[in-house]
This record gives C-alpha cells, sequence and structure tokens, in this order.
C-alpha cells in the first residue's frame, strides 16, 4: 500500500479514512491500517498535514482524523451576498453549498478557505452550517471608507469582502479625513463578538476625487499599480543592455512584410502577421511574437515580478502591465520600422484551412505599418487603402482565416458572441459616453491566426511531451447539463440525451443567431460552462473542440505565455532537451497562480466598467430614454438603452398595476388581471430612477410600452 519512499498515497489515506467504522482515527492507528513502518511515520505525519491543510481532512476531538464529510464538516470557500450571509463552496466538489448566516460567520471573510459545520438540513434546501475555522484568509488589506467619530475610527468595507467595520485605533489612521477611501491592513480578525481591528496603510483620498474610484477597485483586487523600485531598475538596464537582435542564432527574416494589427490605443504589440505565396493553392502565413524571454531570465526579480502579477489588467482608466514599460511598451513590443526579436510560428495552409509544414523559429523582424483594427477593417471593405502590398496581404490573410475559422465550426466550437462596452473618458476620469464595440472582421482575423498558433504549438508540445501550461476547459458537469438541458426544454430547444459535446450547443446558439432571445441564451449557455484554467496535465478545451490547447501569443501581457516560450525556443528552436525541474510541482504552482491572477484581472476590468457606467447613469437621474427588453426574469425585467450600452432593471415591485407572473419558457412577465405581458425585445420608454455605487445597480421606472410595430401606448 505504500510506495517506494514508505509512504502511502493521499487516495489510499482518505480511502482507509472513508471506509473506517470508528469514523476517525489517530495517526498510529492509520499508520498501522496503510502498513507503514516506524522508520516512515515523521514523513506520515507530514503528508496528514498537507492533506489538513488542503481541507482533504479534518482533526476532531483527541487528535484524530476524518475525512470531513462523515463528520459533517465542509471545507471549501466562502462567498458573502449581499444581505451579509454566506455560502461555503465544496472545495473538492459534490454536494449542496452549506448556507452560514452572518451571526454564524465568526471572523472568515469573502473568500477565505473556511470549514462549517452542518446544523440542520431541510429536504430541498441547501444545509445551514456555521463557520468553526478559517483555514486561510483570502485578504489581509481591504479597501474601506474612513469614518470618524467622537470616540473612535472605523472603516466601512467596500463591497461584500468584509461583513464587519474594522476598528482603528486611534494614531493608526495616518493622515486620513472622514470619508476618505483607504487601505487597511487587518491586524485582527475578531470573532463573532468583537470588530476586527486595523491599521491604515495608505490613504487613497476622497471617493469623489478624479480615479479614486478605479484605484480603490485596484487595491481591493490586490493588484499593484507600481513596480517595487528593484524590479524597475532591473527591467530599465534589461532595456539598455541586453541586445537580443545581435545573436548569430537568429533568423534575420526582416525581408517579409510583417505588420501589426491593433487598438488604435494599444502600446504593447505582442504579435504581428506575414503572408508569402508558395504555390498555387498555398501560403505560409507567420505568426510572430515578441520573444520576451530573451530579455526576462527565468527566477530573476523581474519573472518573479510578473508570476506575481500574472497578466496584464485592463482597467477602465488605465493599464497596470505584467511587465515594466521599459519593457512592455519598448524593446519588447514589436513596434513600428524597429528591429525586434520575436518567436515565428510559421504554417503552409491551403484553400481549406489545412495546416500543412509547421517549423520554429528564433527572428528578428522589422514591422512595417502599425495598423489599428478599424483601419484594417477600411481595407477588407474596399473604403481605404495603406499600401497595394499590405491591402493584398490583409485580403489574403483575411481569405485564409475564414477557411481555418470554417474548419474550426465545423468541429463545432463554441462562438460566444457577447456584446461588450466601451467607456469613453474625459480628461478627469469621467465617463462621456458608453458604446457598443463593433465586432470587426480585422477582430476575427487576427483571432483566427492567435488560436491557429496556439494550437499548433500545443500540439507539437503534447507530441513530444514538452511541460508546458495548458489552457484547459472540462466539459460542463452533469448537474450544470440536466438544469440547461431543463431551461432550453422549456424554450423548445432540444439538448441530446447523454454527454453534451461542444457542436451540440453550437447547433442551440446558431438556431437564436439573430432573434431576441440570443444574448439571453448565449449567457446561460455560457454559465453552464466551466472555468477556463491553466494546468500543467492536458485536459483538452471543450468550448474550442480541441485535444491540445495553449497560450502562446501574448508574452508581454500573460505569464503563461512566457512559460511556453521558453519550452518552445529550447525544444522547438534548439532542439534541447528541457530540464526536468521545469515540470512537476513547480509548474503546478505556476498554472494555479495564473488562473487566480487571471479571475482577479477579469473581475476588476469588469466591476471597473460597470462603476463607470453607474457614474455616468448617476447624472442622468430622472432622465427618459427608449430601450428594448433585454433579459427577464422573476424579479423584473433589464432594458438596453439605444443611446448608451448600459442596462438597468425594472423590478416587479415597481409594476404597480397587477401582480405579474414570471413565464420562463415565454421569456415574458405576464399580469395576472389585466394580462399586459413584458418579452425579450419589447421596446420601451423607461426613466432612471436610482442608481447604487457600492453594488453597481442601476434601476429604471417603466413609462411606456413602445409596439414592435411602432406607435406607442401608455402604461
Amino acid at each position: 500500500m505504500s510506495g517506494e519512499d514508505g509512504l502511502p498515497s493521499h487516495t489510499d489515506i482518505l480511502r482507509v479514512l472513508r471506509e473506517s467504522r470508528r469514523g476517525a482515527l489517530k495517526s498510529k492507528e492509520l499508520a498501522s491500517q496503510l502498513g507503514v513502518e516506524t522508520s516512515a511515520y515523521a514523513g506520515l505525519k507530514d503528508v496528514l498535514a498537507v492533506l489538513e491543510r488542503d481541507g482533504r481532512i479534518y482533526r476532531v476531538k483527541g487528535g484524530r482524523y476524518a475525512v470531513s464529510e462523515k463528520v459533517d464538516l465542509v471545507v471549501g470557500r466562502l462567498s458573502l451576498i449581499r444581505s451579509g450571509d454566506g455560502f461555503v463552496a465544496h472545495e473538492h466538489g459534490g454536494g449542496q453549498d452549506v448556507y452560514v448566516p452572518f451571526g454564524d460567520l465568526a471572523s472568515a471573510m469573502d473568500g477565505d478557505q473556511v470549514v462549517a459545520r452542518i446544523e440542520r438540513r431541510t429536504r430541498g434546501r441547501n444545509p445551514v452550517g456555521r463557520i468553526i475555522e478559517v483555514l486561510e484568509r483570502a485578504h489581509t488589506r481591504i479597501v474601506g471608507t474612513y469614518r470618524r467619530t467622537k470616540h473612535l475610527g472605523y472603516v466601512v468595507p467596500r463591497g461584500r469582502v468584509m461583513p464587519r467595520d474594522v476598528l482603528i485605533p486611534q494614531g493608526d489612521e495616518q493622515e486620513a479625513q472622514d470619508r476618505d477611501v483607504v487601505v487597511v491592513h487587518v491586524v485582527s480578525f475578531g470573532d463573532r463578538k468583537l470588530n476586527p481591528v486595523g491599521e491604515v496603510e495608505e490613504v487613497l483620498g476622497p471617493i469623489t476625487a478624479p480615479g479614486v474610484d478605479i484605484l480603490a477597485l485596484v487595491h481591493s483586487y490586490g493588484l499593484a499599480p507600481d513596480f517595487p523600485e528593484e524590479v524597475q531598475s532591473a527591467a530599465e538596464e534589461l532595456a539598455r543592455t541586453q541586445r537580443p537582435e545581435a545573436d548569430p542564432a537568429r533568423v534575420d527574416r526582416r525581408e517579409l512584410l510583417v505588420f501589426t494589427i491593433d487598438p488604435l490605443d494599444a502600446k504593447d504589440h505582442d504579435d504581428a502577421l506575414s503572408v508569402i505565396p508558395l504555390r498555387p493553392g498555398h501560403w505560409e502565413v507567420g505568426v510572430h511574437i515578441a520573444d520576451v524571454s530573451a530579455y526576462v531570465e527565468s527566477g530573476s526579480v523581474v519573472d518573479v515580478e510578473a508570476l506575481e502579477r500574472g497578466t496584464s489588467v485592463y482597467m477602465v482608466d488605465r493599464v497596470i502591465p505584467m511587465l515594466p514599460h521599459a519593457l512592455s511598451s519598448d524593446v519588447c513590443s514589436l513596434r513600428r520600422d524597429e528591429d525586434r526579436a520575436a518567436v515565428s510560428v510559421f504554417a503552409t495552409l491551403d484553400t481549406d484551412g489545412q495546416v500543412g509544414d509547421v517549423r520554429f523559429e528564433r527572428t528578428l523582424i522589422r514591422s512595417r505599418h502599425k495598423l489599428s483594427y478599424e483601419e484594417a477593417q477600411d481595407v477588407l471593405d474596399g473604403a481605404d487603402s495603406v499600401a497595394a502590398d499590405v491591402d493584398a496581404a490583409i485580403v489574403t490573410l483575411a481569405e485564409l482565416a475564414r477557411c481555418v475559422r470554417r474548419r474550426r465550426e465545423e468541429r463545432g466550437s463554441l462562438d460566444f458572441d457577447l456584446p461588450e462596452a466601451r467607456v469613453v473618458l474625459g480628461s478627469g476620469g469621467e465617463p462621456l459616453d458608453i458604446q457598443r464595440v463593433t465586432r470587426l472582421e480585422s477582430h476575427r482575423l487576427v483571432e483566427d491566426f492567435m488560436l491557429l498558433a496556439n494550437e499548433v504549438v500545443a500540439t507539437e508540445a503534447v507530441r513530444r511531451r514538452l511541460p508546458i501550461l495548458h489552457r484547459v476547459h472540462e466539459p460542463p458537469t452533469e448537474q450544470k447539463v440536466a438544469a440547461l438541458r431543463e431551461f432550453l426544454g422549456s424554450l423548445g430547444q432540444v439538448l441530446p440525451q447523454g454527454a453534451v459535446k461542444p457542436r451540440d450547443l453550437e447547433q442551440v446558439l446558431e438556431r437564436v443567431r439573430g432573434r431576441p432571445e440570443e444574448s439571453l441564451l448565449n449567457k446561460v449557455v455560457l454559465r453552464s460552462m466551466q472555468r477556463a484554467r491553466y494546468a500543467s496535465d492536458n485536459l483538452g478545451h471543450f468550448g474550442l473542440a480541441l485535444e491540445h490547447y495553449c497560450h502562446f501569443t501574448s508574452p508581454i501581457r500573460r505569464y503563461p505565455d512566457l512559460v511556453t516560450h521558453r519550452v518552445v525556443v529550447r525544444a522547438l528552436v534548439e532542439g534541447r532537451s528541457v530540464p526536468e525541474s521545469w515540470g512537476g510541482e513547480e509548474l503546478d504552482a505556476v498554472a494555479e497562480r495564473s488562473s487566480a491572477r487571471e479571475q482577479a484581472a477579469a473581475e476588476a476590468e469588469r466591476d471597473s466598467i460597470d462603476l463607470k457606467k453607474v457614474e455616468f447613469m448617476g447624472r442622468h437621474l430622472g432622465d427618459h430614454f427608449t430601450g428594448t427588453i433585454s433579459g427577464v426574469v422573476a424579479f423584473g425585467f433589464f432594458v438596453l438603452l439605444d443611446d448608451y450600452f448600459v442596462d438597468g432593471l425594472v423590478h416587479v415591485n415597481a409594476l404597480r398595476d397587477d401582480y405579474y407572473e414570471f413565464r420562463e419558457g415565454e421569456y415574458s412577465l405576464v399580469g395576472d388581471r389585466r394580462g399586459r405581458r413584458f418579452r425579450l425585445g419589447d421596446r420601451v420608454r423607461v426613466q432612471v430612477a436610482r442608481v447604487e455605487t457600492e453594488e453597481r445597480k442601476i434601476d429604471f421606472l417603466l413609462e411606456e410600452i413602445l409596439p414592435r410595430s411602432g406607435g406607442q401606448t401608455l402604461v
């Protein structure tokens, strides 16, 4: 039962504890049942400590060990809700989330890894429990509003991260004034009776000061707006002294017509494209990626900081880069008319989008043109010209991209067409306009070739058994599929029985394209998916319907791409073996860290946009707008405005003329007495009634129903 080191596996330990009729066992009893020799007993204690720290087992009275579920304990992450109560989600899957009332949270905060004891179970409802231990703190710093009374100071946390105010002892408030936004280091987390205690670390300023709202978000998500001085100095030194273009082993590809296509205001250019004809019906496409690994050595201070950050974060009013600007927007960036080091993937494509020969090179390139997506689109539309050779290359790439995309669609790759918002800011950071981002053919062109390059790299890495960070997306759980199947069935959409395939879901999305329910269905299907993440094991990518996939094309702004570059350069360019130390537990840790930072960045970016939407609509309180019902739920319906890409809620309680019933299968609310119906796609006129900055919510009042056929009906 024991391995070569005399120690049992985690699986064996968990099995013995689950099968134990006594419920809990002492470590010596475990050693006896597992056949662990005396000489390996200390090692067993270490293994048990790891399992306990991970929440897989728990020590009960008398120092005995038990699997958590056998003693009515649940280990998982706590999520607080608006009321201040919380839910604990099982850390290792299975079972319902445990509901924890506010009074039973003890000192636990949002995101903490906790142990909850189940106190009672009611059929058809979540079990109810209380927190008995916090295993790992998600936050030691919080952001909030400092308040000062005659006798004491305290901070009201922003958001739902902490359910109670933090007391600030006299002398620990720094220069904070009443109603300033501050960053607080939590010294004591308190308990059921005592509030947490903290000390002010940084005063961000009055919430009304320009930029403080976003800066508060930055600190709330643990993002670092500035680099440590030693990291900044090291990056600047690398930018001055490193000359990768002088490496004689680097292939000179400056004769190629290479250009970048990026957002108009982009500063860091990760990728560039080229295309040349080979023979009739065949072209060689070059995907050229900034060679960040030529500057950032593994284990250096710049590398350690990049791993800590994990990704660049694109807030609504600023970019928080993964790498200092001396690298990210200067020497690493593929800037126009400057020699730059790149790692290039060259792939032969035919008119069917089939990939033929592939080769990898460490290259020296020179971008001839810096194009925006809009400029590239004008070329495709025939509305403008860059230069004859560039125009021809863009058109050829677009044709090949469509072929590649068609092959991807044929295998069932999911294409969620969810619109995004663009916030136009004034000089003081105030929102001037909220626009809908239009997805252009030029966006798809670049996306198609980045996806292809990532797939090609992953496929070759798997074939050669190289240790890379895979970008994995596991199939939806059986529970999520069952719920989705039931929901779709109520809408007249059929999802085949058995294991769901990407193609099954894509067919559902295809059937509703262009219909009022398209946006809703996209969101519902997306929510049924598991979250994509990084892993050292190749688990495939469900959403793309791929067996092998990784991230390779953005090493300036994503740490996993930089890790992949190092492997590609060493194994696929230089032909050398990859050290064992590049894989194993170290790679697992990088995957976990990168996934967590990616999630935090995505949430911060989304919240920053929502914050500006609320601020923008706050200046329109009482104003009237027309819009379209974009979502219907039991508690009301959402209206997307015509003038701005903003939606808000008309709460069912504000519909005072009748009692309204939610009919899920019809996407509608229907009045019980008068039969008035509110459906997806209906046209309405609303008034902005209320905005809630903290909760980032916008409430509308219904004024008029505007029939789809024209005219208007008074409410």
